[in-house]
């Protein structure tokens, strides 16, 4: 299976380089460079304990727990990260600051070293189940097997029919203050919501600037009681519909209504409904909670046995911290349910 063998290169330090100095070679010889490389041998190029779907944080802490636990395991990657338009990435101890990118690409040059976890570059696009465990096909039509899988494949949160708020995601419009609060502290903050939900958010906001306004995108649905307390806080509430966002390479600058006048803005908080990044998961038996997010034990265990879910896609805890959080302990215990099994 030599698309198979090809995409499974494991580059550790060693590797890299003596790939480096056949690379030099290459500008000297005139032979394809891929016939040049080592790849990575494995008694079954097609066949792991473990398969991975999703290889940002969540799914690399994975993929290190059972790269420790020397299982073989494939890490399945379409580099399309929620936070990839971010910025920065804050309140992850030892990285605070530091683009997302940063810390994933130094996660997998770590997760790299474990000499049994292999990466494909590539989408999934379905799963089965198998009498040997399941089976996982790629977007190619290369098919990989595996006796358990981890899906940390995320969520994609839903974006409204607003001008200019796709392009602000993640840089000026906002999920979670803990994650960007203090950079945009005691600036002109706004909240795109309503209801209860918007009632509770506006509190929290509170607490990083007294500059504050909700923006409910029509009537209010606020009761009476709500918008006094808000008002009391001097918290204005805006009920004109919104036109668009005018920002300069994401940077918020302000909101226009479209009734034509405009609101300054440095900041707009506005949390989203979303869908599940990767629908294997559910087409494969996974049941989803009552928030769409994938019904996990405290194990990380789902519904469905030997299936395992991480990170977003069964958490609304939103951090960079958690995914690798619940990664680490799907991987840890997983290979906890092999050894088990096995014994």
């Amino acid at each position: 299976m030599n698309t198979n063998r090809d995409a499974l290169i494991h580059a550790s330090r060693r590797k890299f380089i003596r790939q480096s100095g056949v690379a030099l070679a290459a500008l000297a010889f005139p032979l394809p460079i891929h016939t040049l490389f080592k790849k990575h041998e494995m008694k079954d190029s097609s066949h792991f304990d473990v398969i991975i779907v999703g290889g940002s944080y969540s799914g690399l802490a994975a993929g290190m727990a059972l790269g420790r636990a020397l299982r073989t395991v494939l890490i399945i990657d379409d580099h399309k990260p929620c936070n990839r338009q971010t910025p920065h990435s804050h309140n992850f101890i030892t990285h605070d600051g530091k683009t997302p990118r940063e810390i994933s690409s130094l996660a997998r040059h770590q997760v790299e070293a474990y000499p049994t976890v292999s990466f494909y570059d590539g989408l999934a696009t379905g799963g089965t189940k198998t009498n040997a465990g399941f089976e996982i096909q790629i977007a190619t039509g290369d098919t990989f097997s595996a006796g358990k899988l981890i899906f940390a494949t995320g969520i994609r949160d839903i974006m409204p029919a607003i001008e200019g708020f796709a392009e602000c995601w993640g840089i000026s419009v906002l999920h979670c203050p803990y994650c960007h609060g203090y950079e945009v502290r005691n600036e002109k903050t706004g909240i795109l919501g309503n209801g209860n939900a918007a009632y509770e958010f506006s509190i929290l906001i509170s607490n990083w600037t007294k500059d504050l306004t909700l923006f409910t995108n029509g009537p209010s649905s606020l009761n009476p009681e709500q918008t006094r307390k808000l008002e009391s806080h001097k918290i204005q509430i805006v009920e004109t519909a919104i036109e668009k966002l005018n920002h300069t390479n994401g940077q918020l600058e302000s909101i226009l209504f479209k009734d034509g006048h405009s609101s300054p803005l440095k900041a707009l908080y506005a949390p989203r409904p979303f869908e599940q990044h990767c629908s294997i998961p559910e087409a494969m038996g996974c049941e989803l909670n009552e928030d769409g997010y994938i019904k996990t034990d405290a194990l990380q265990k789902t519904t469905v046995d030997g299936i395992y879910a991480c990170g977003d896609n069964a958490s609304r805890m939103r951090t960079v911290a958690n995914a690798v959080s619940t990664g680490t302990t799907a991987g840890m215990l997983l290979n906890k349910e092999i050894v088990i099994e096995g014994f």
